[in-house]
């Protein structure tokens, strides 16, 4: 496990210094063992294999060269199925999807590690800090310049000084989006 954790920080690693357009997807377990070797935070995208808007985003947002560029630099990423059967250790908790159909076509079982982040809607986008701990979700289709708020928003920090409500939409407002479109 150790050495396909290694080799994936290096894969990801020669990817950002090559300017590569794609984003190197990683199990969460394989992201948590990253963070030992390298510490940067997590963004966990969730979806279904039925999410119209899951493809879209796979499609027009992951695939945009400044979003993968950014993603692959400053994140681990981590694509979950939120209806597998992927087998989830977690702050010492283990979480499964006992409802599971591997026959079953269209929606499955909601997974257990999807239940206790809370999420309600697909897609949606889970960050989490160095230390594993989640940060926030972000719910539904974002185009490249919608999720860049939120990447830097999470990357440099700055979500840890909101207070209330209005100081998100301050900081909204005043963001300028660098991406291309």
């Amino acid at each position: 496990m150790k050495i396909k954790v290694v080799l994936l920080y290096l894969v990801a690693f020669y990817s950002v210094n090559t300017q590569a357009q794609q984003i190197e997807w990683m199990s969460l377990a394989e992201a948590i063992e990253a963070q030992k070797i390298a510490p940067k935070k997590i963004f966990m995208d969730v979806y279904t294999d039925w999410c119209g808007p899951c493809k879209l985003l796979d499609k027009n947002t992951f695939q945009n060269p400044d979003v993968s560029r950014y993603i692959s630099e400053h994140f681990y990423a981590v694509k979950f199925n939120a209806e597998g059967q992927e087998e989830i250790k977690f702050f010492d908790q283990t979480y499964t999807n006992p409802n599971y159909d591997p026959n079953r076509k269209g929606r499955n079982g909601t997974h257990q590690f999807i239940q206790y982040l809370g999420v309600k809607g697909y897609p949606t986008m889970v960050f989490f800090s160095e230390n594993g701990d989640p940060i926030m979700p972000v719910v539904g289709y974002l185009k490249p310049q919608q999720l860049e708020l939120y990447l830097k928003l999470i990357k440099q920090g700055d979500y840890q000084v909101f207070s209330k409500p209005e100081d998100f939409q301050n900081y909204q407002k005043s963001f300028i989006p660098r991406f291309r479109g």
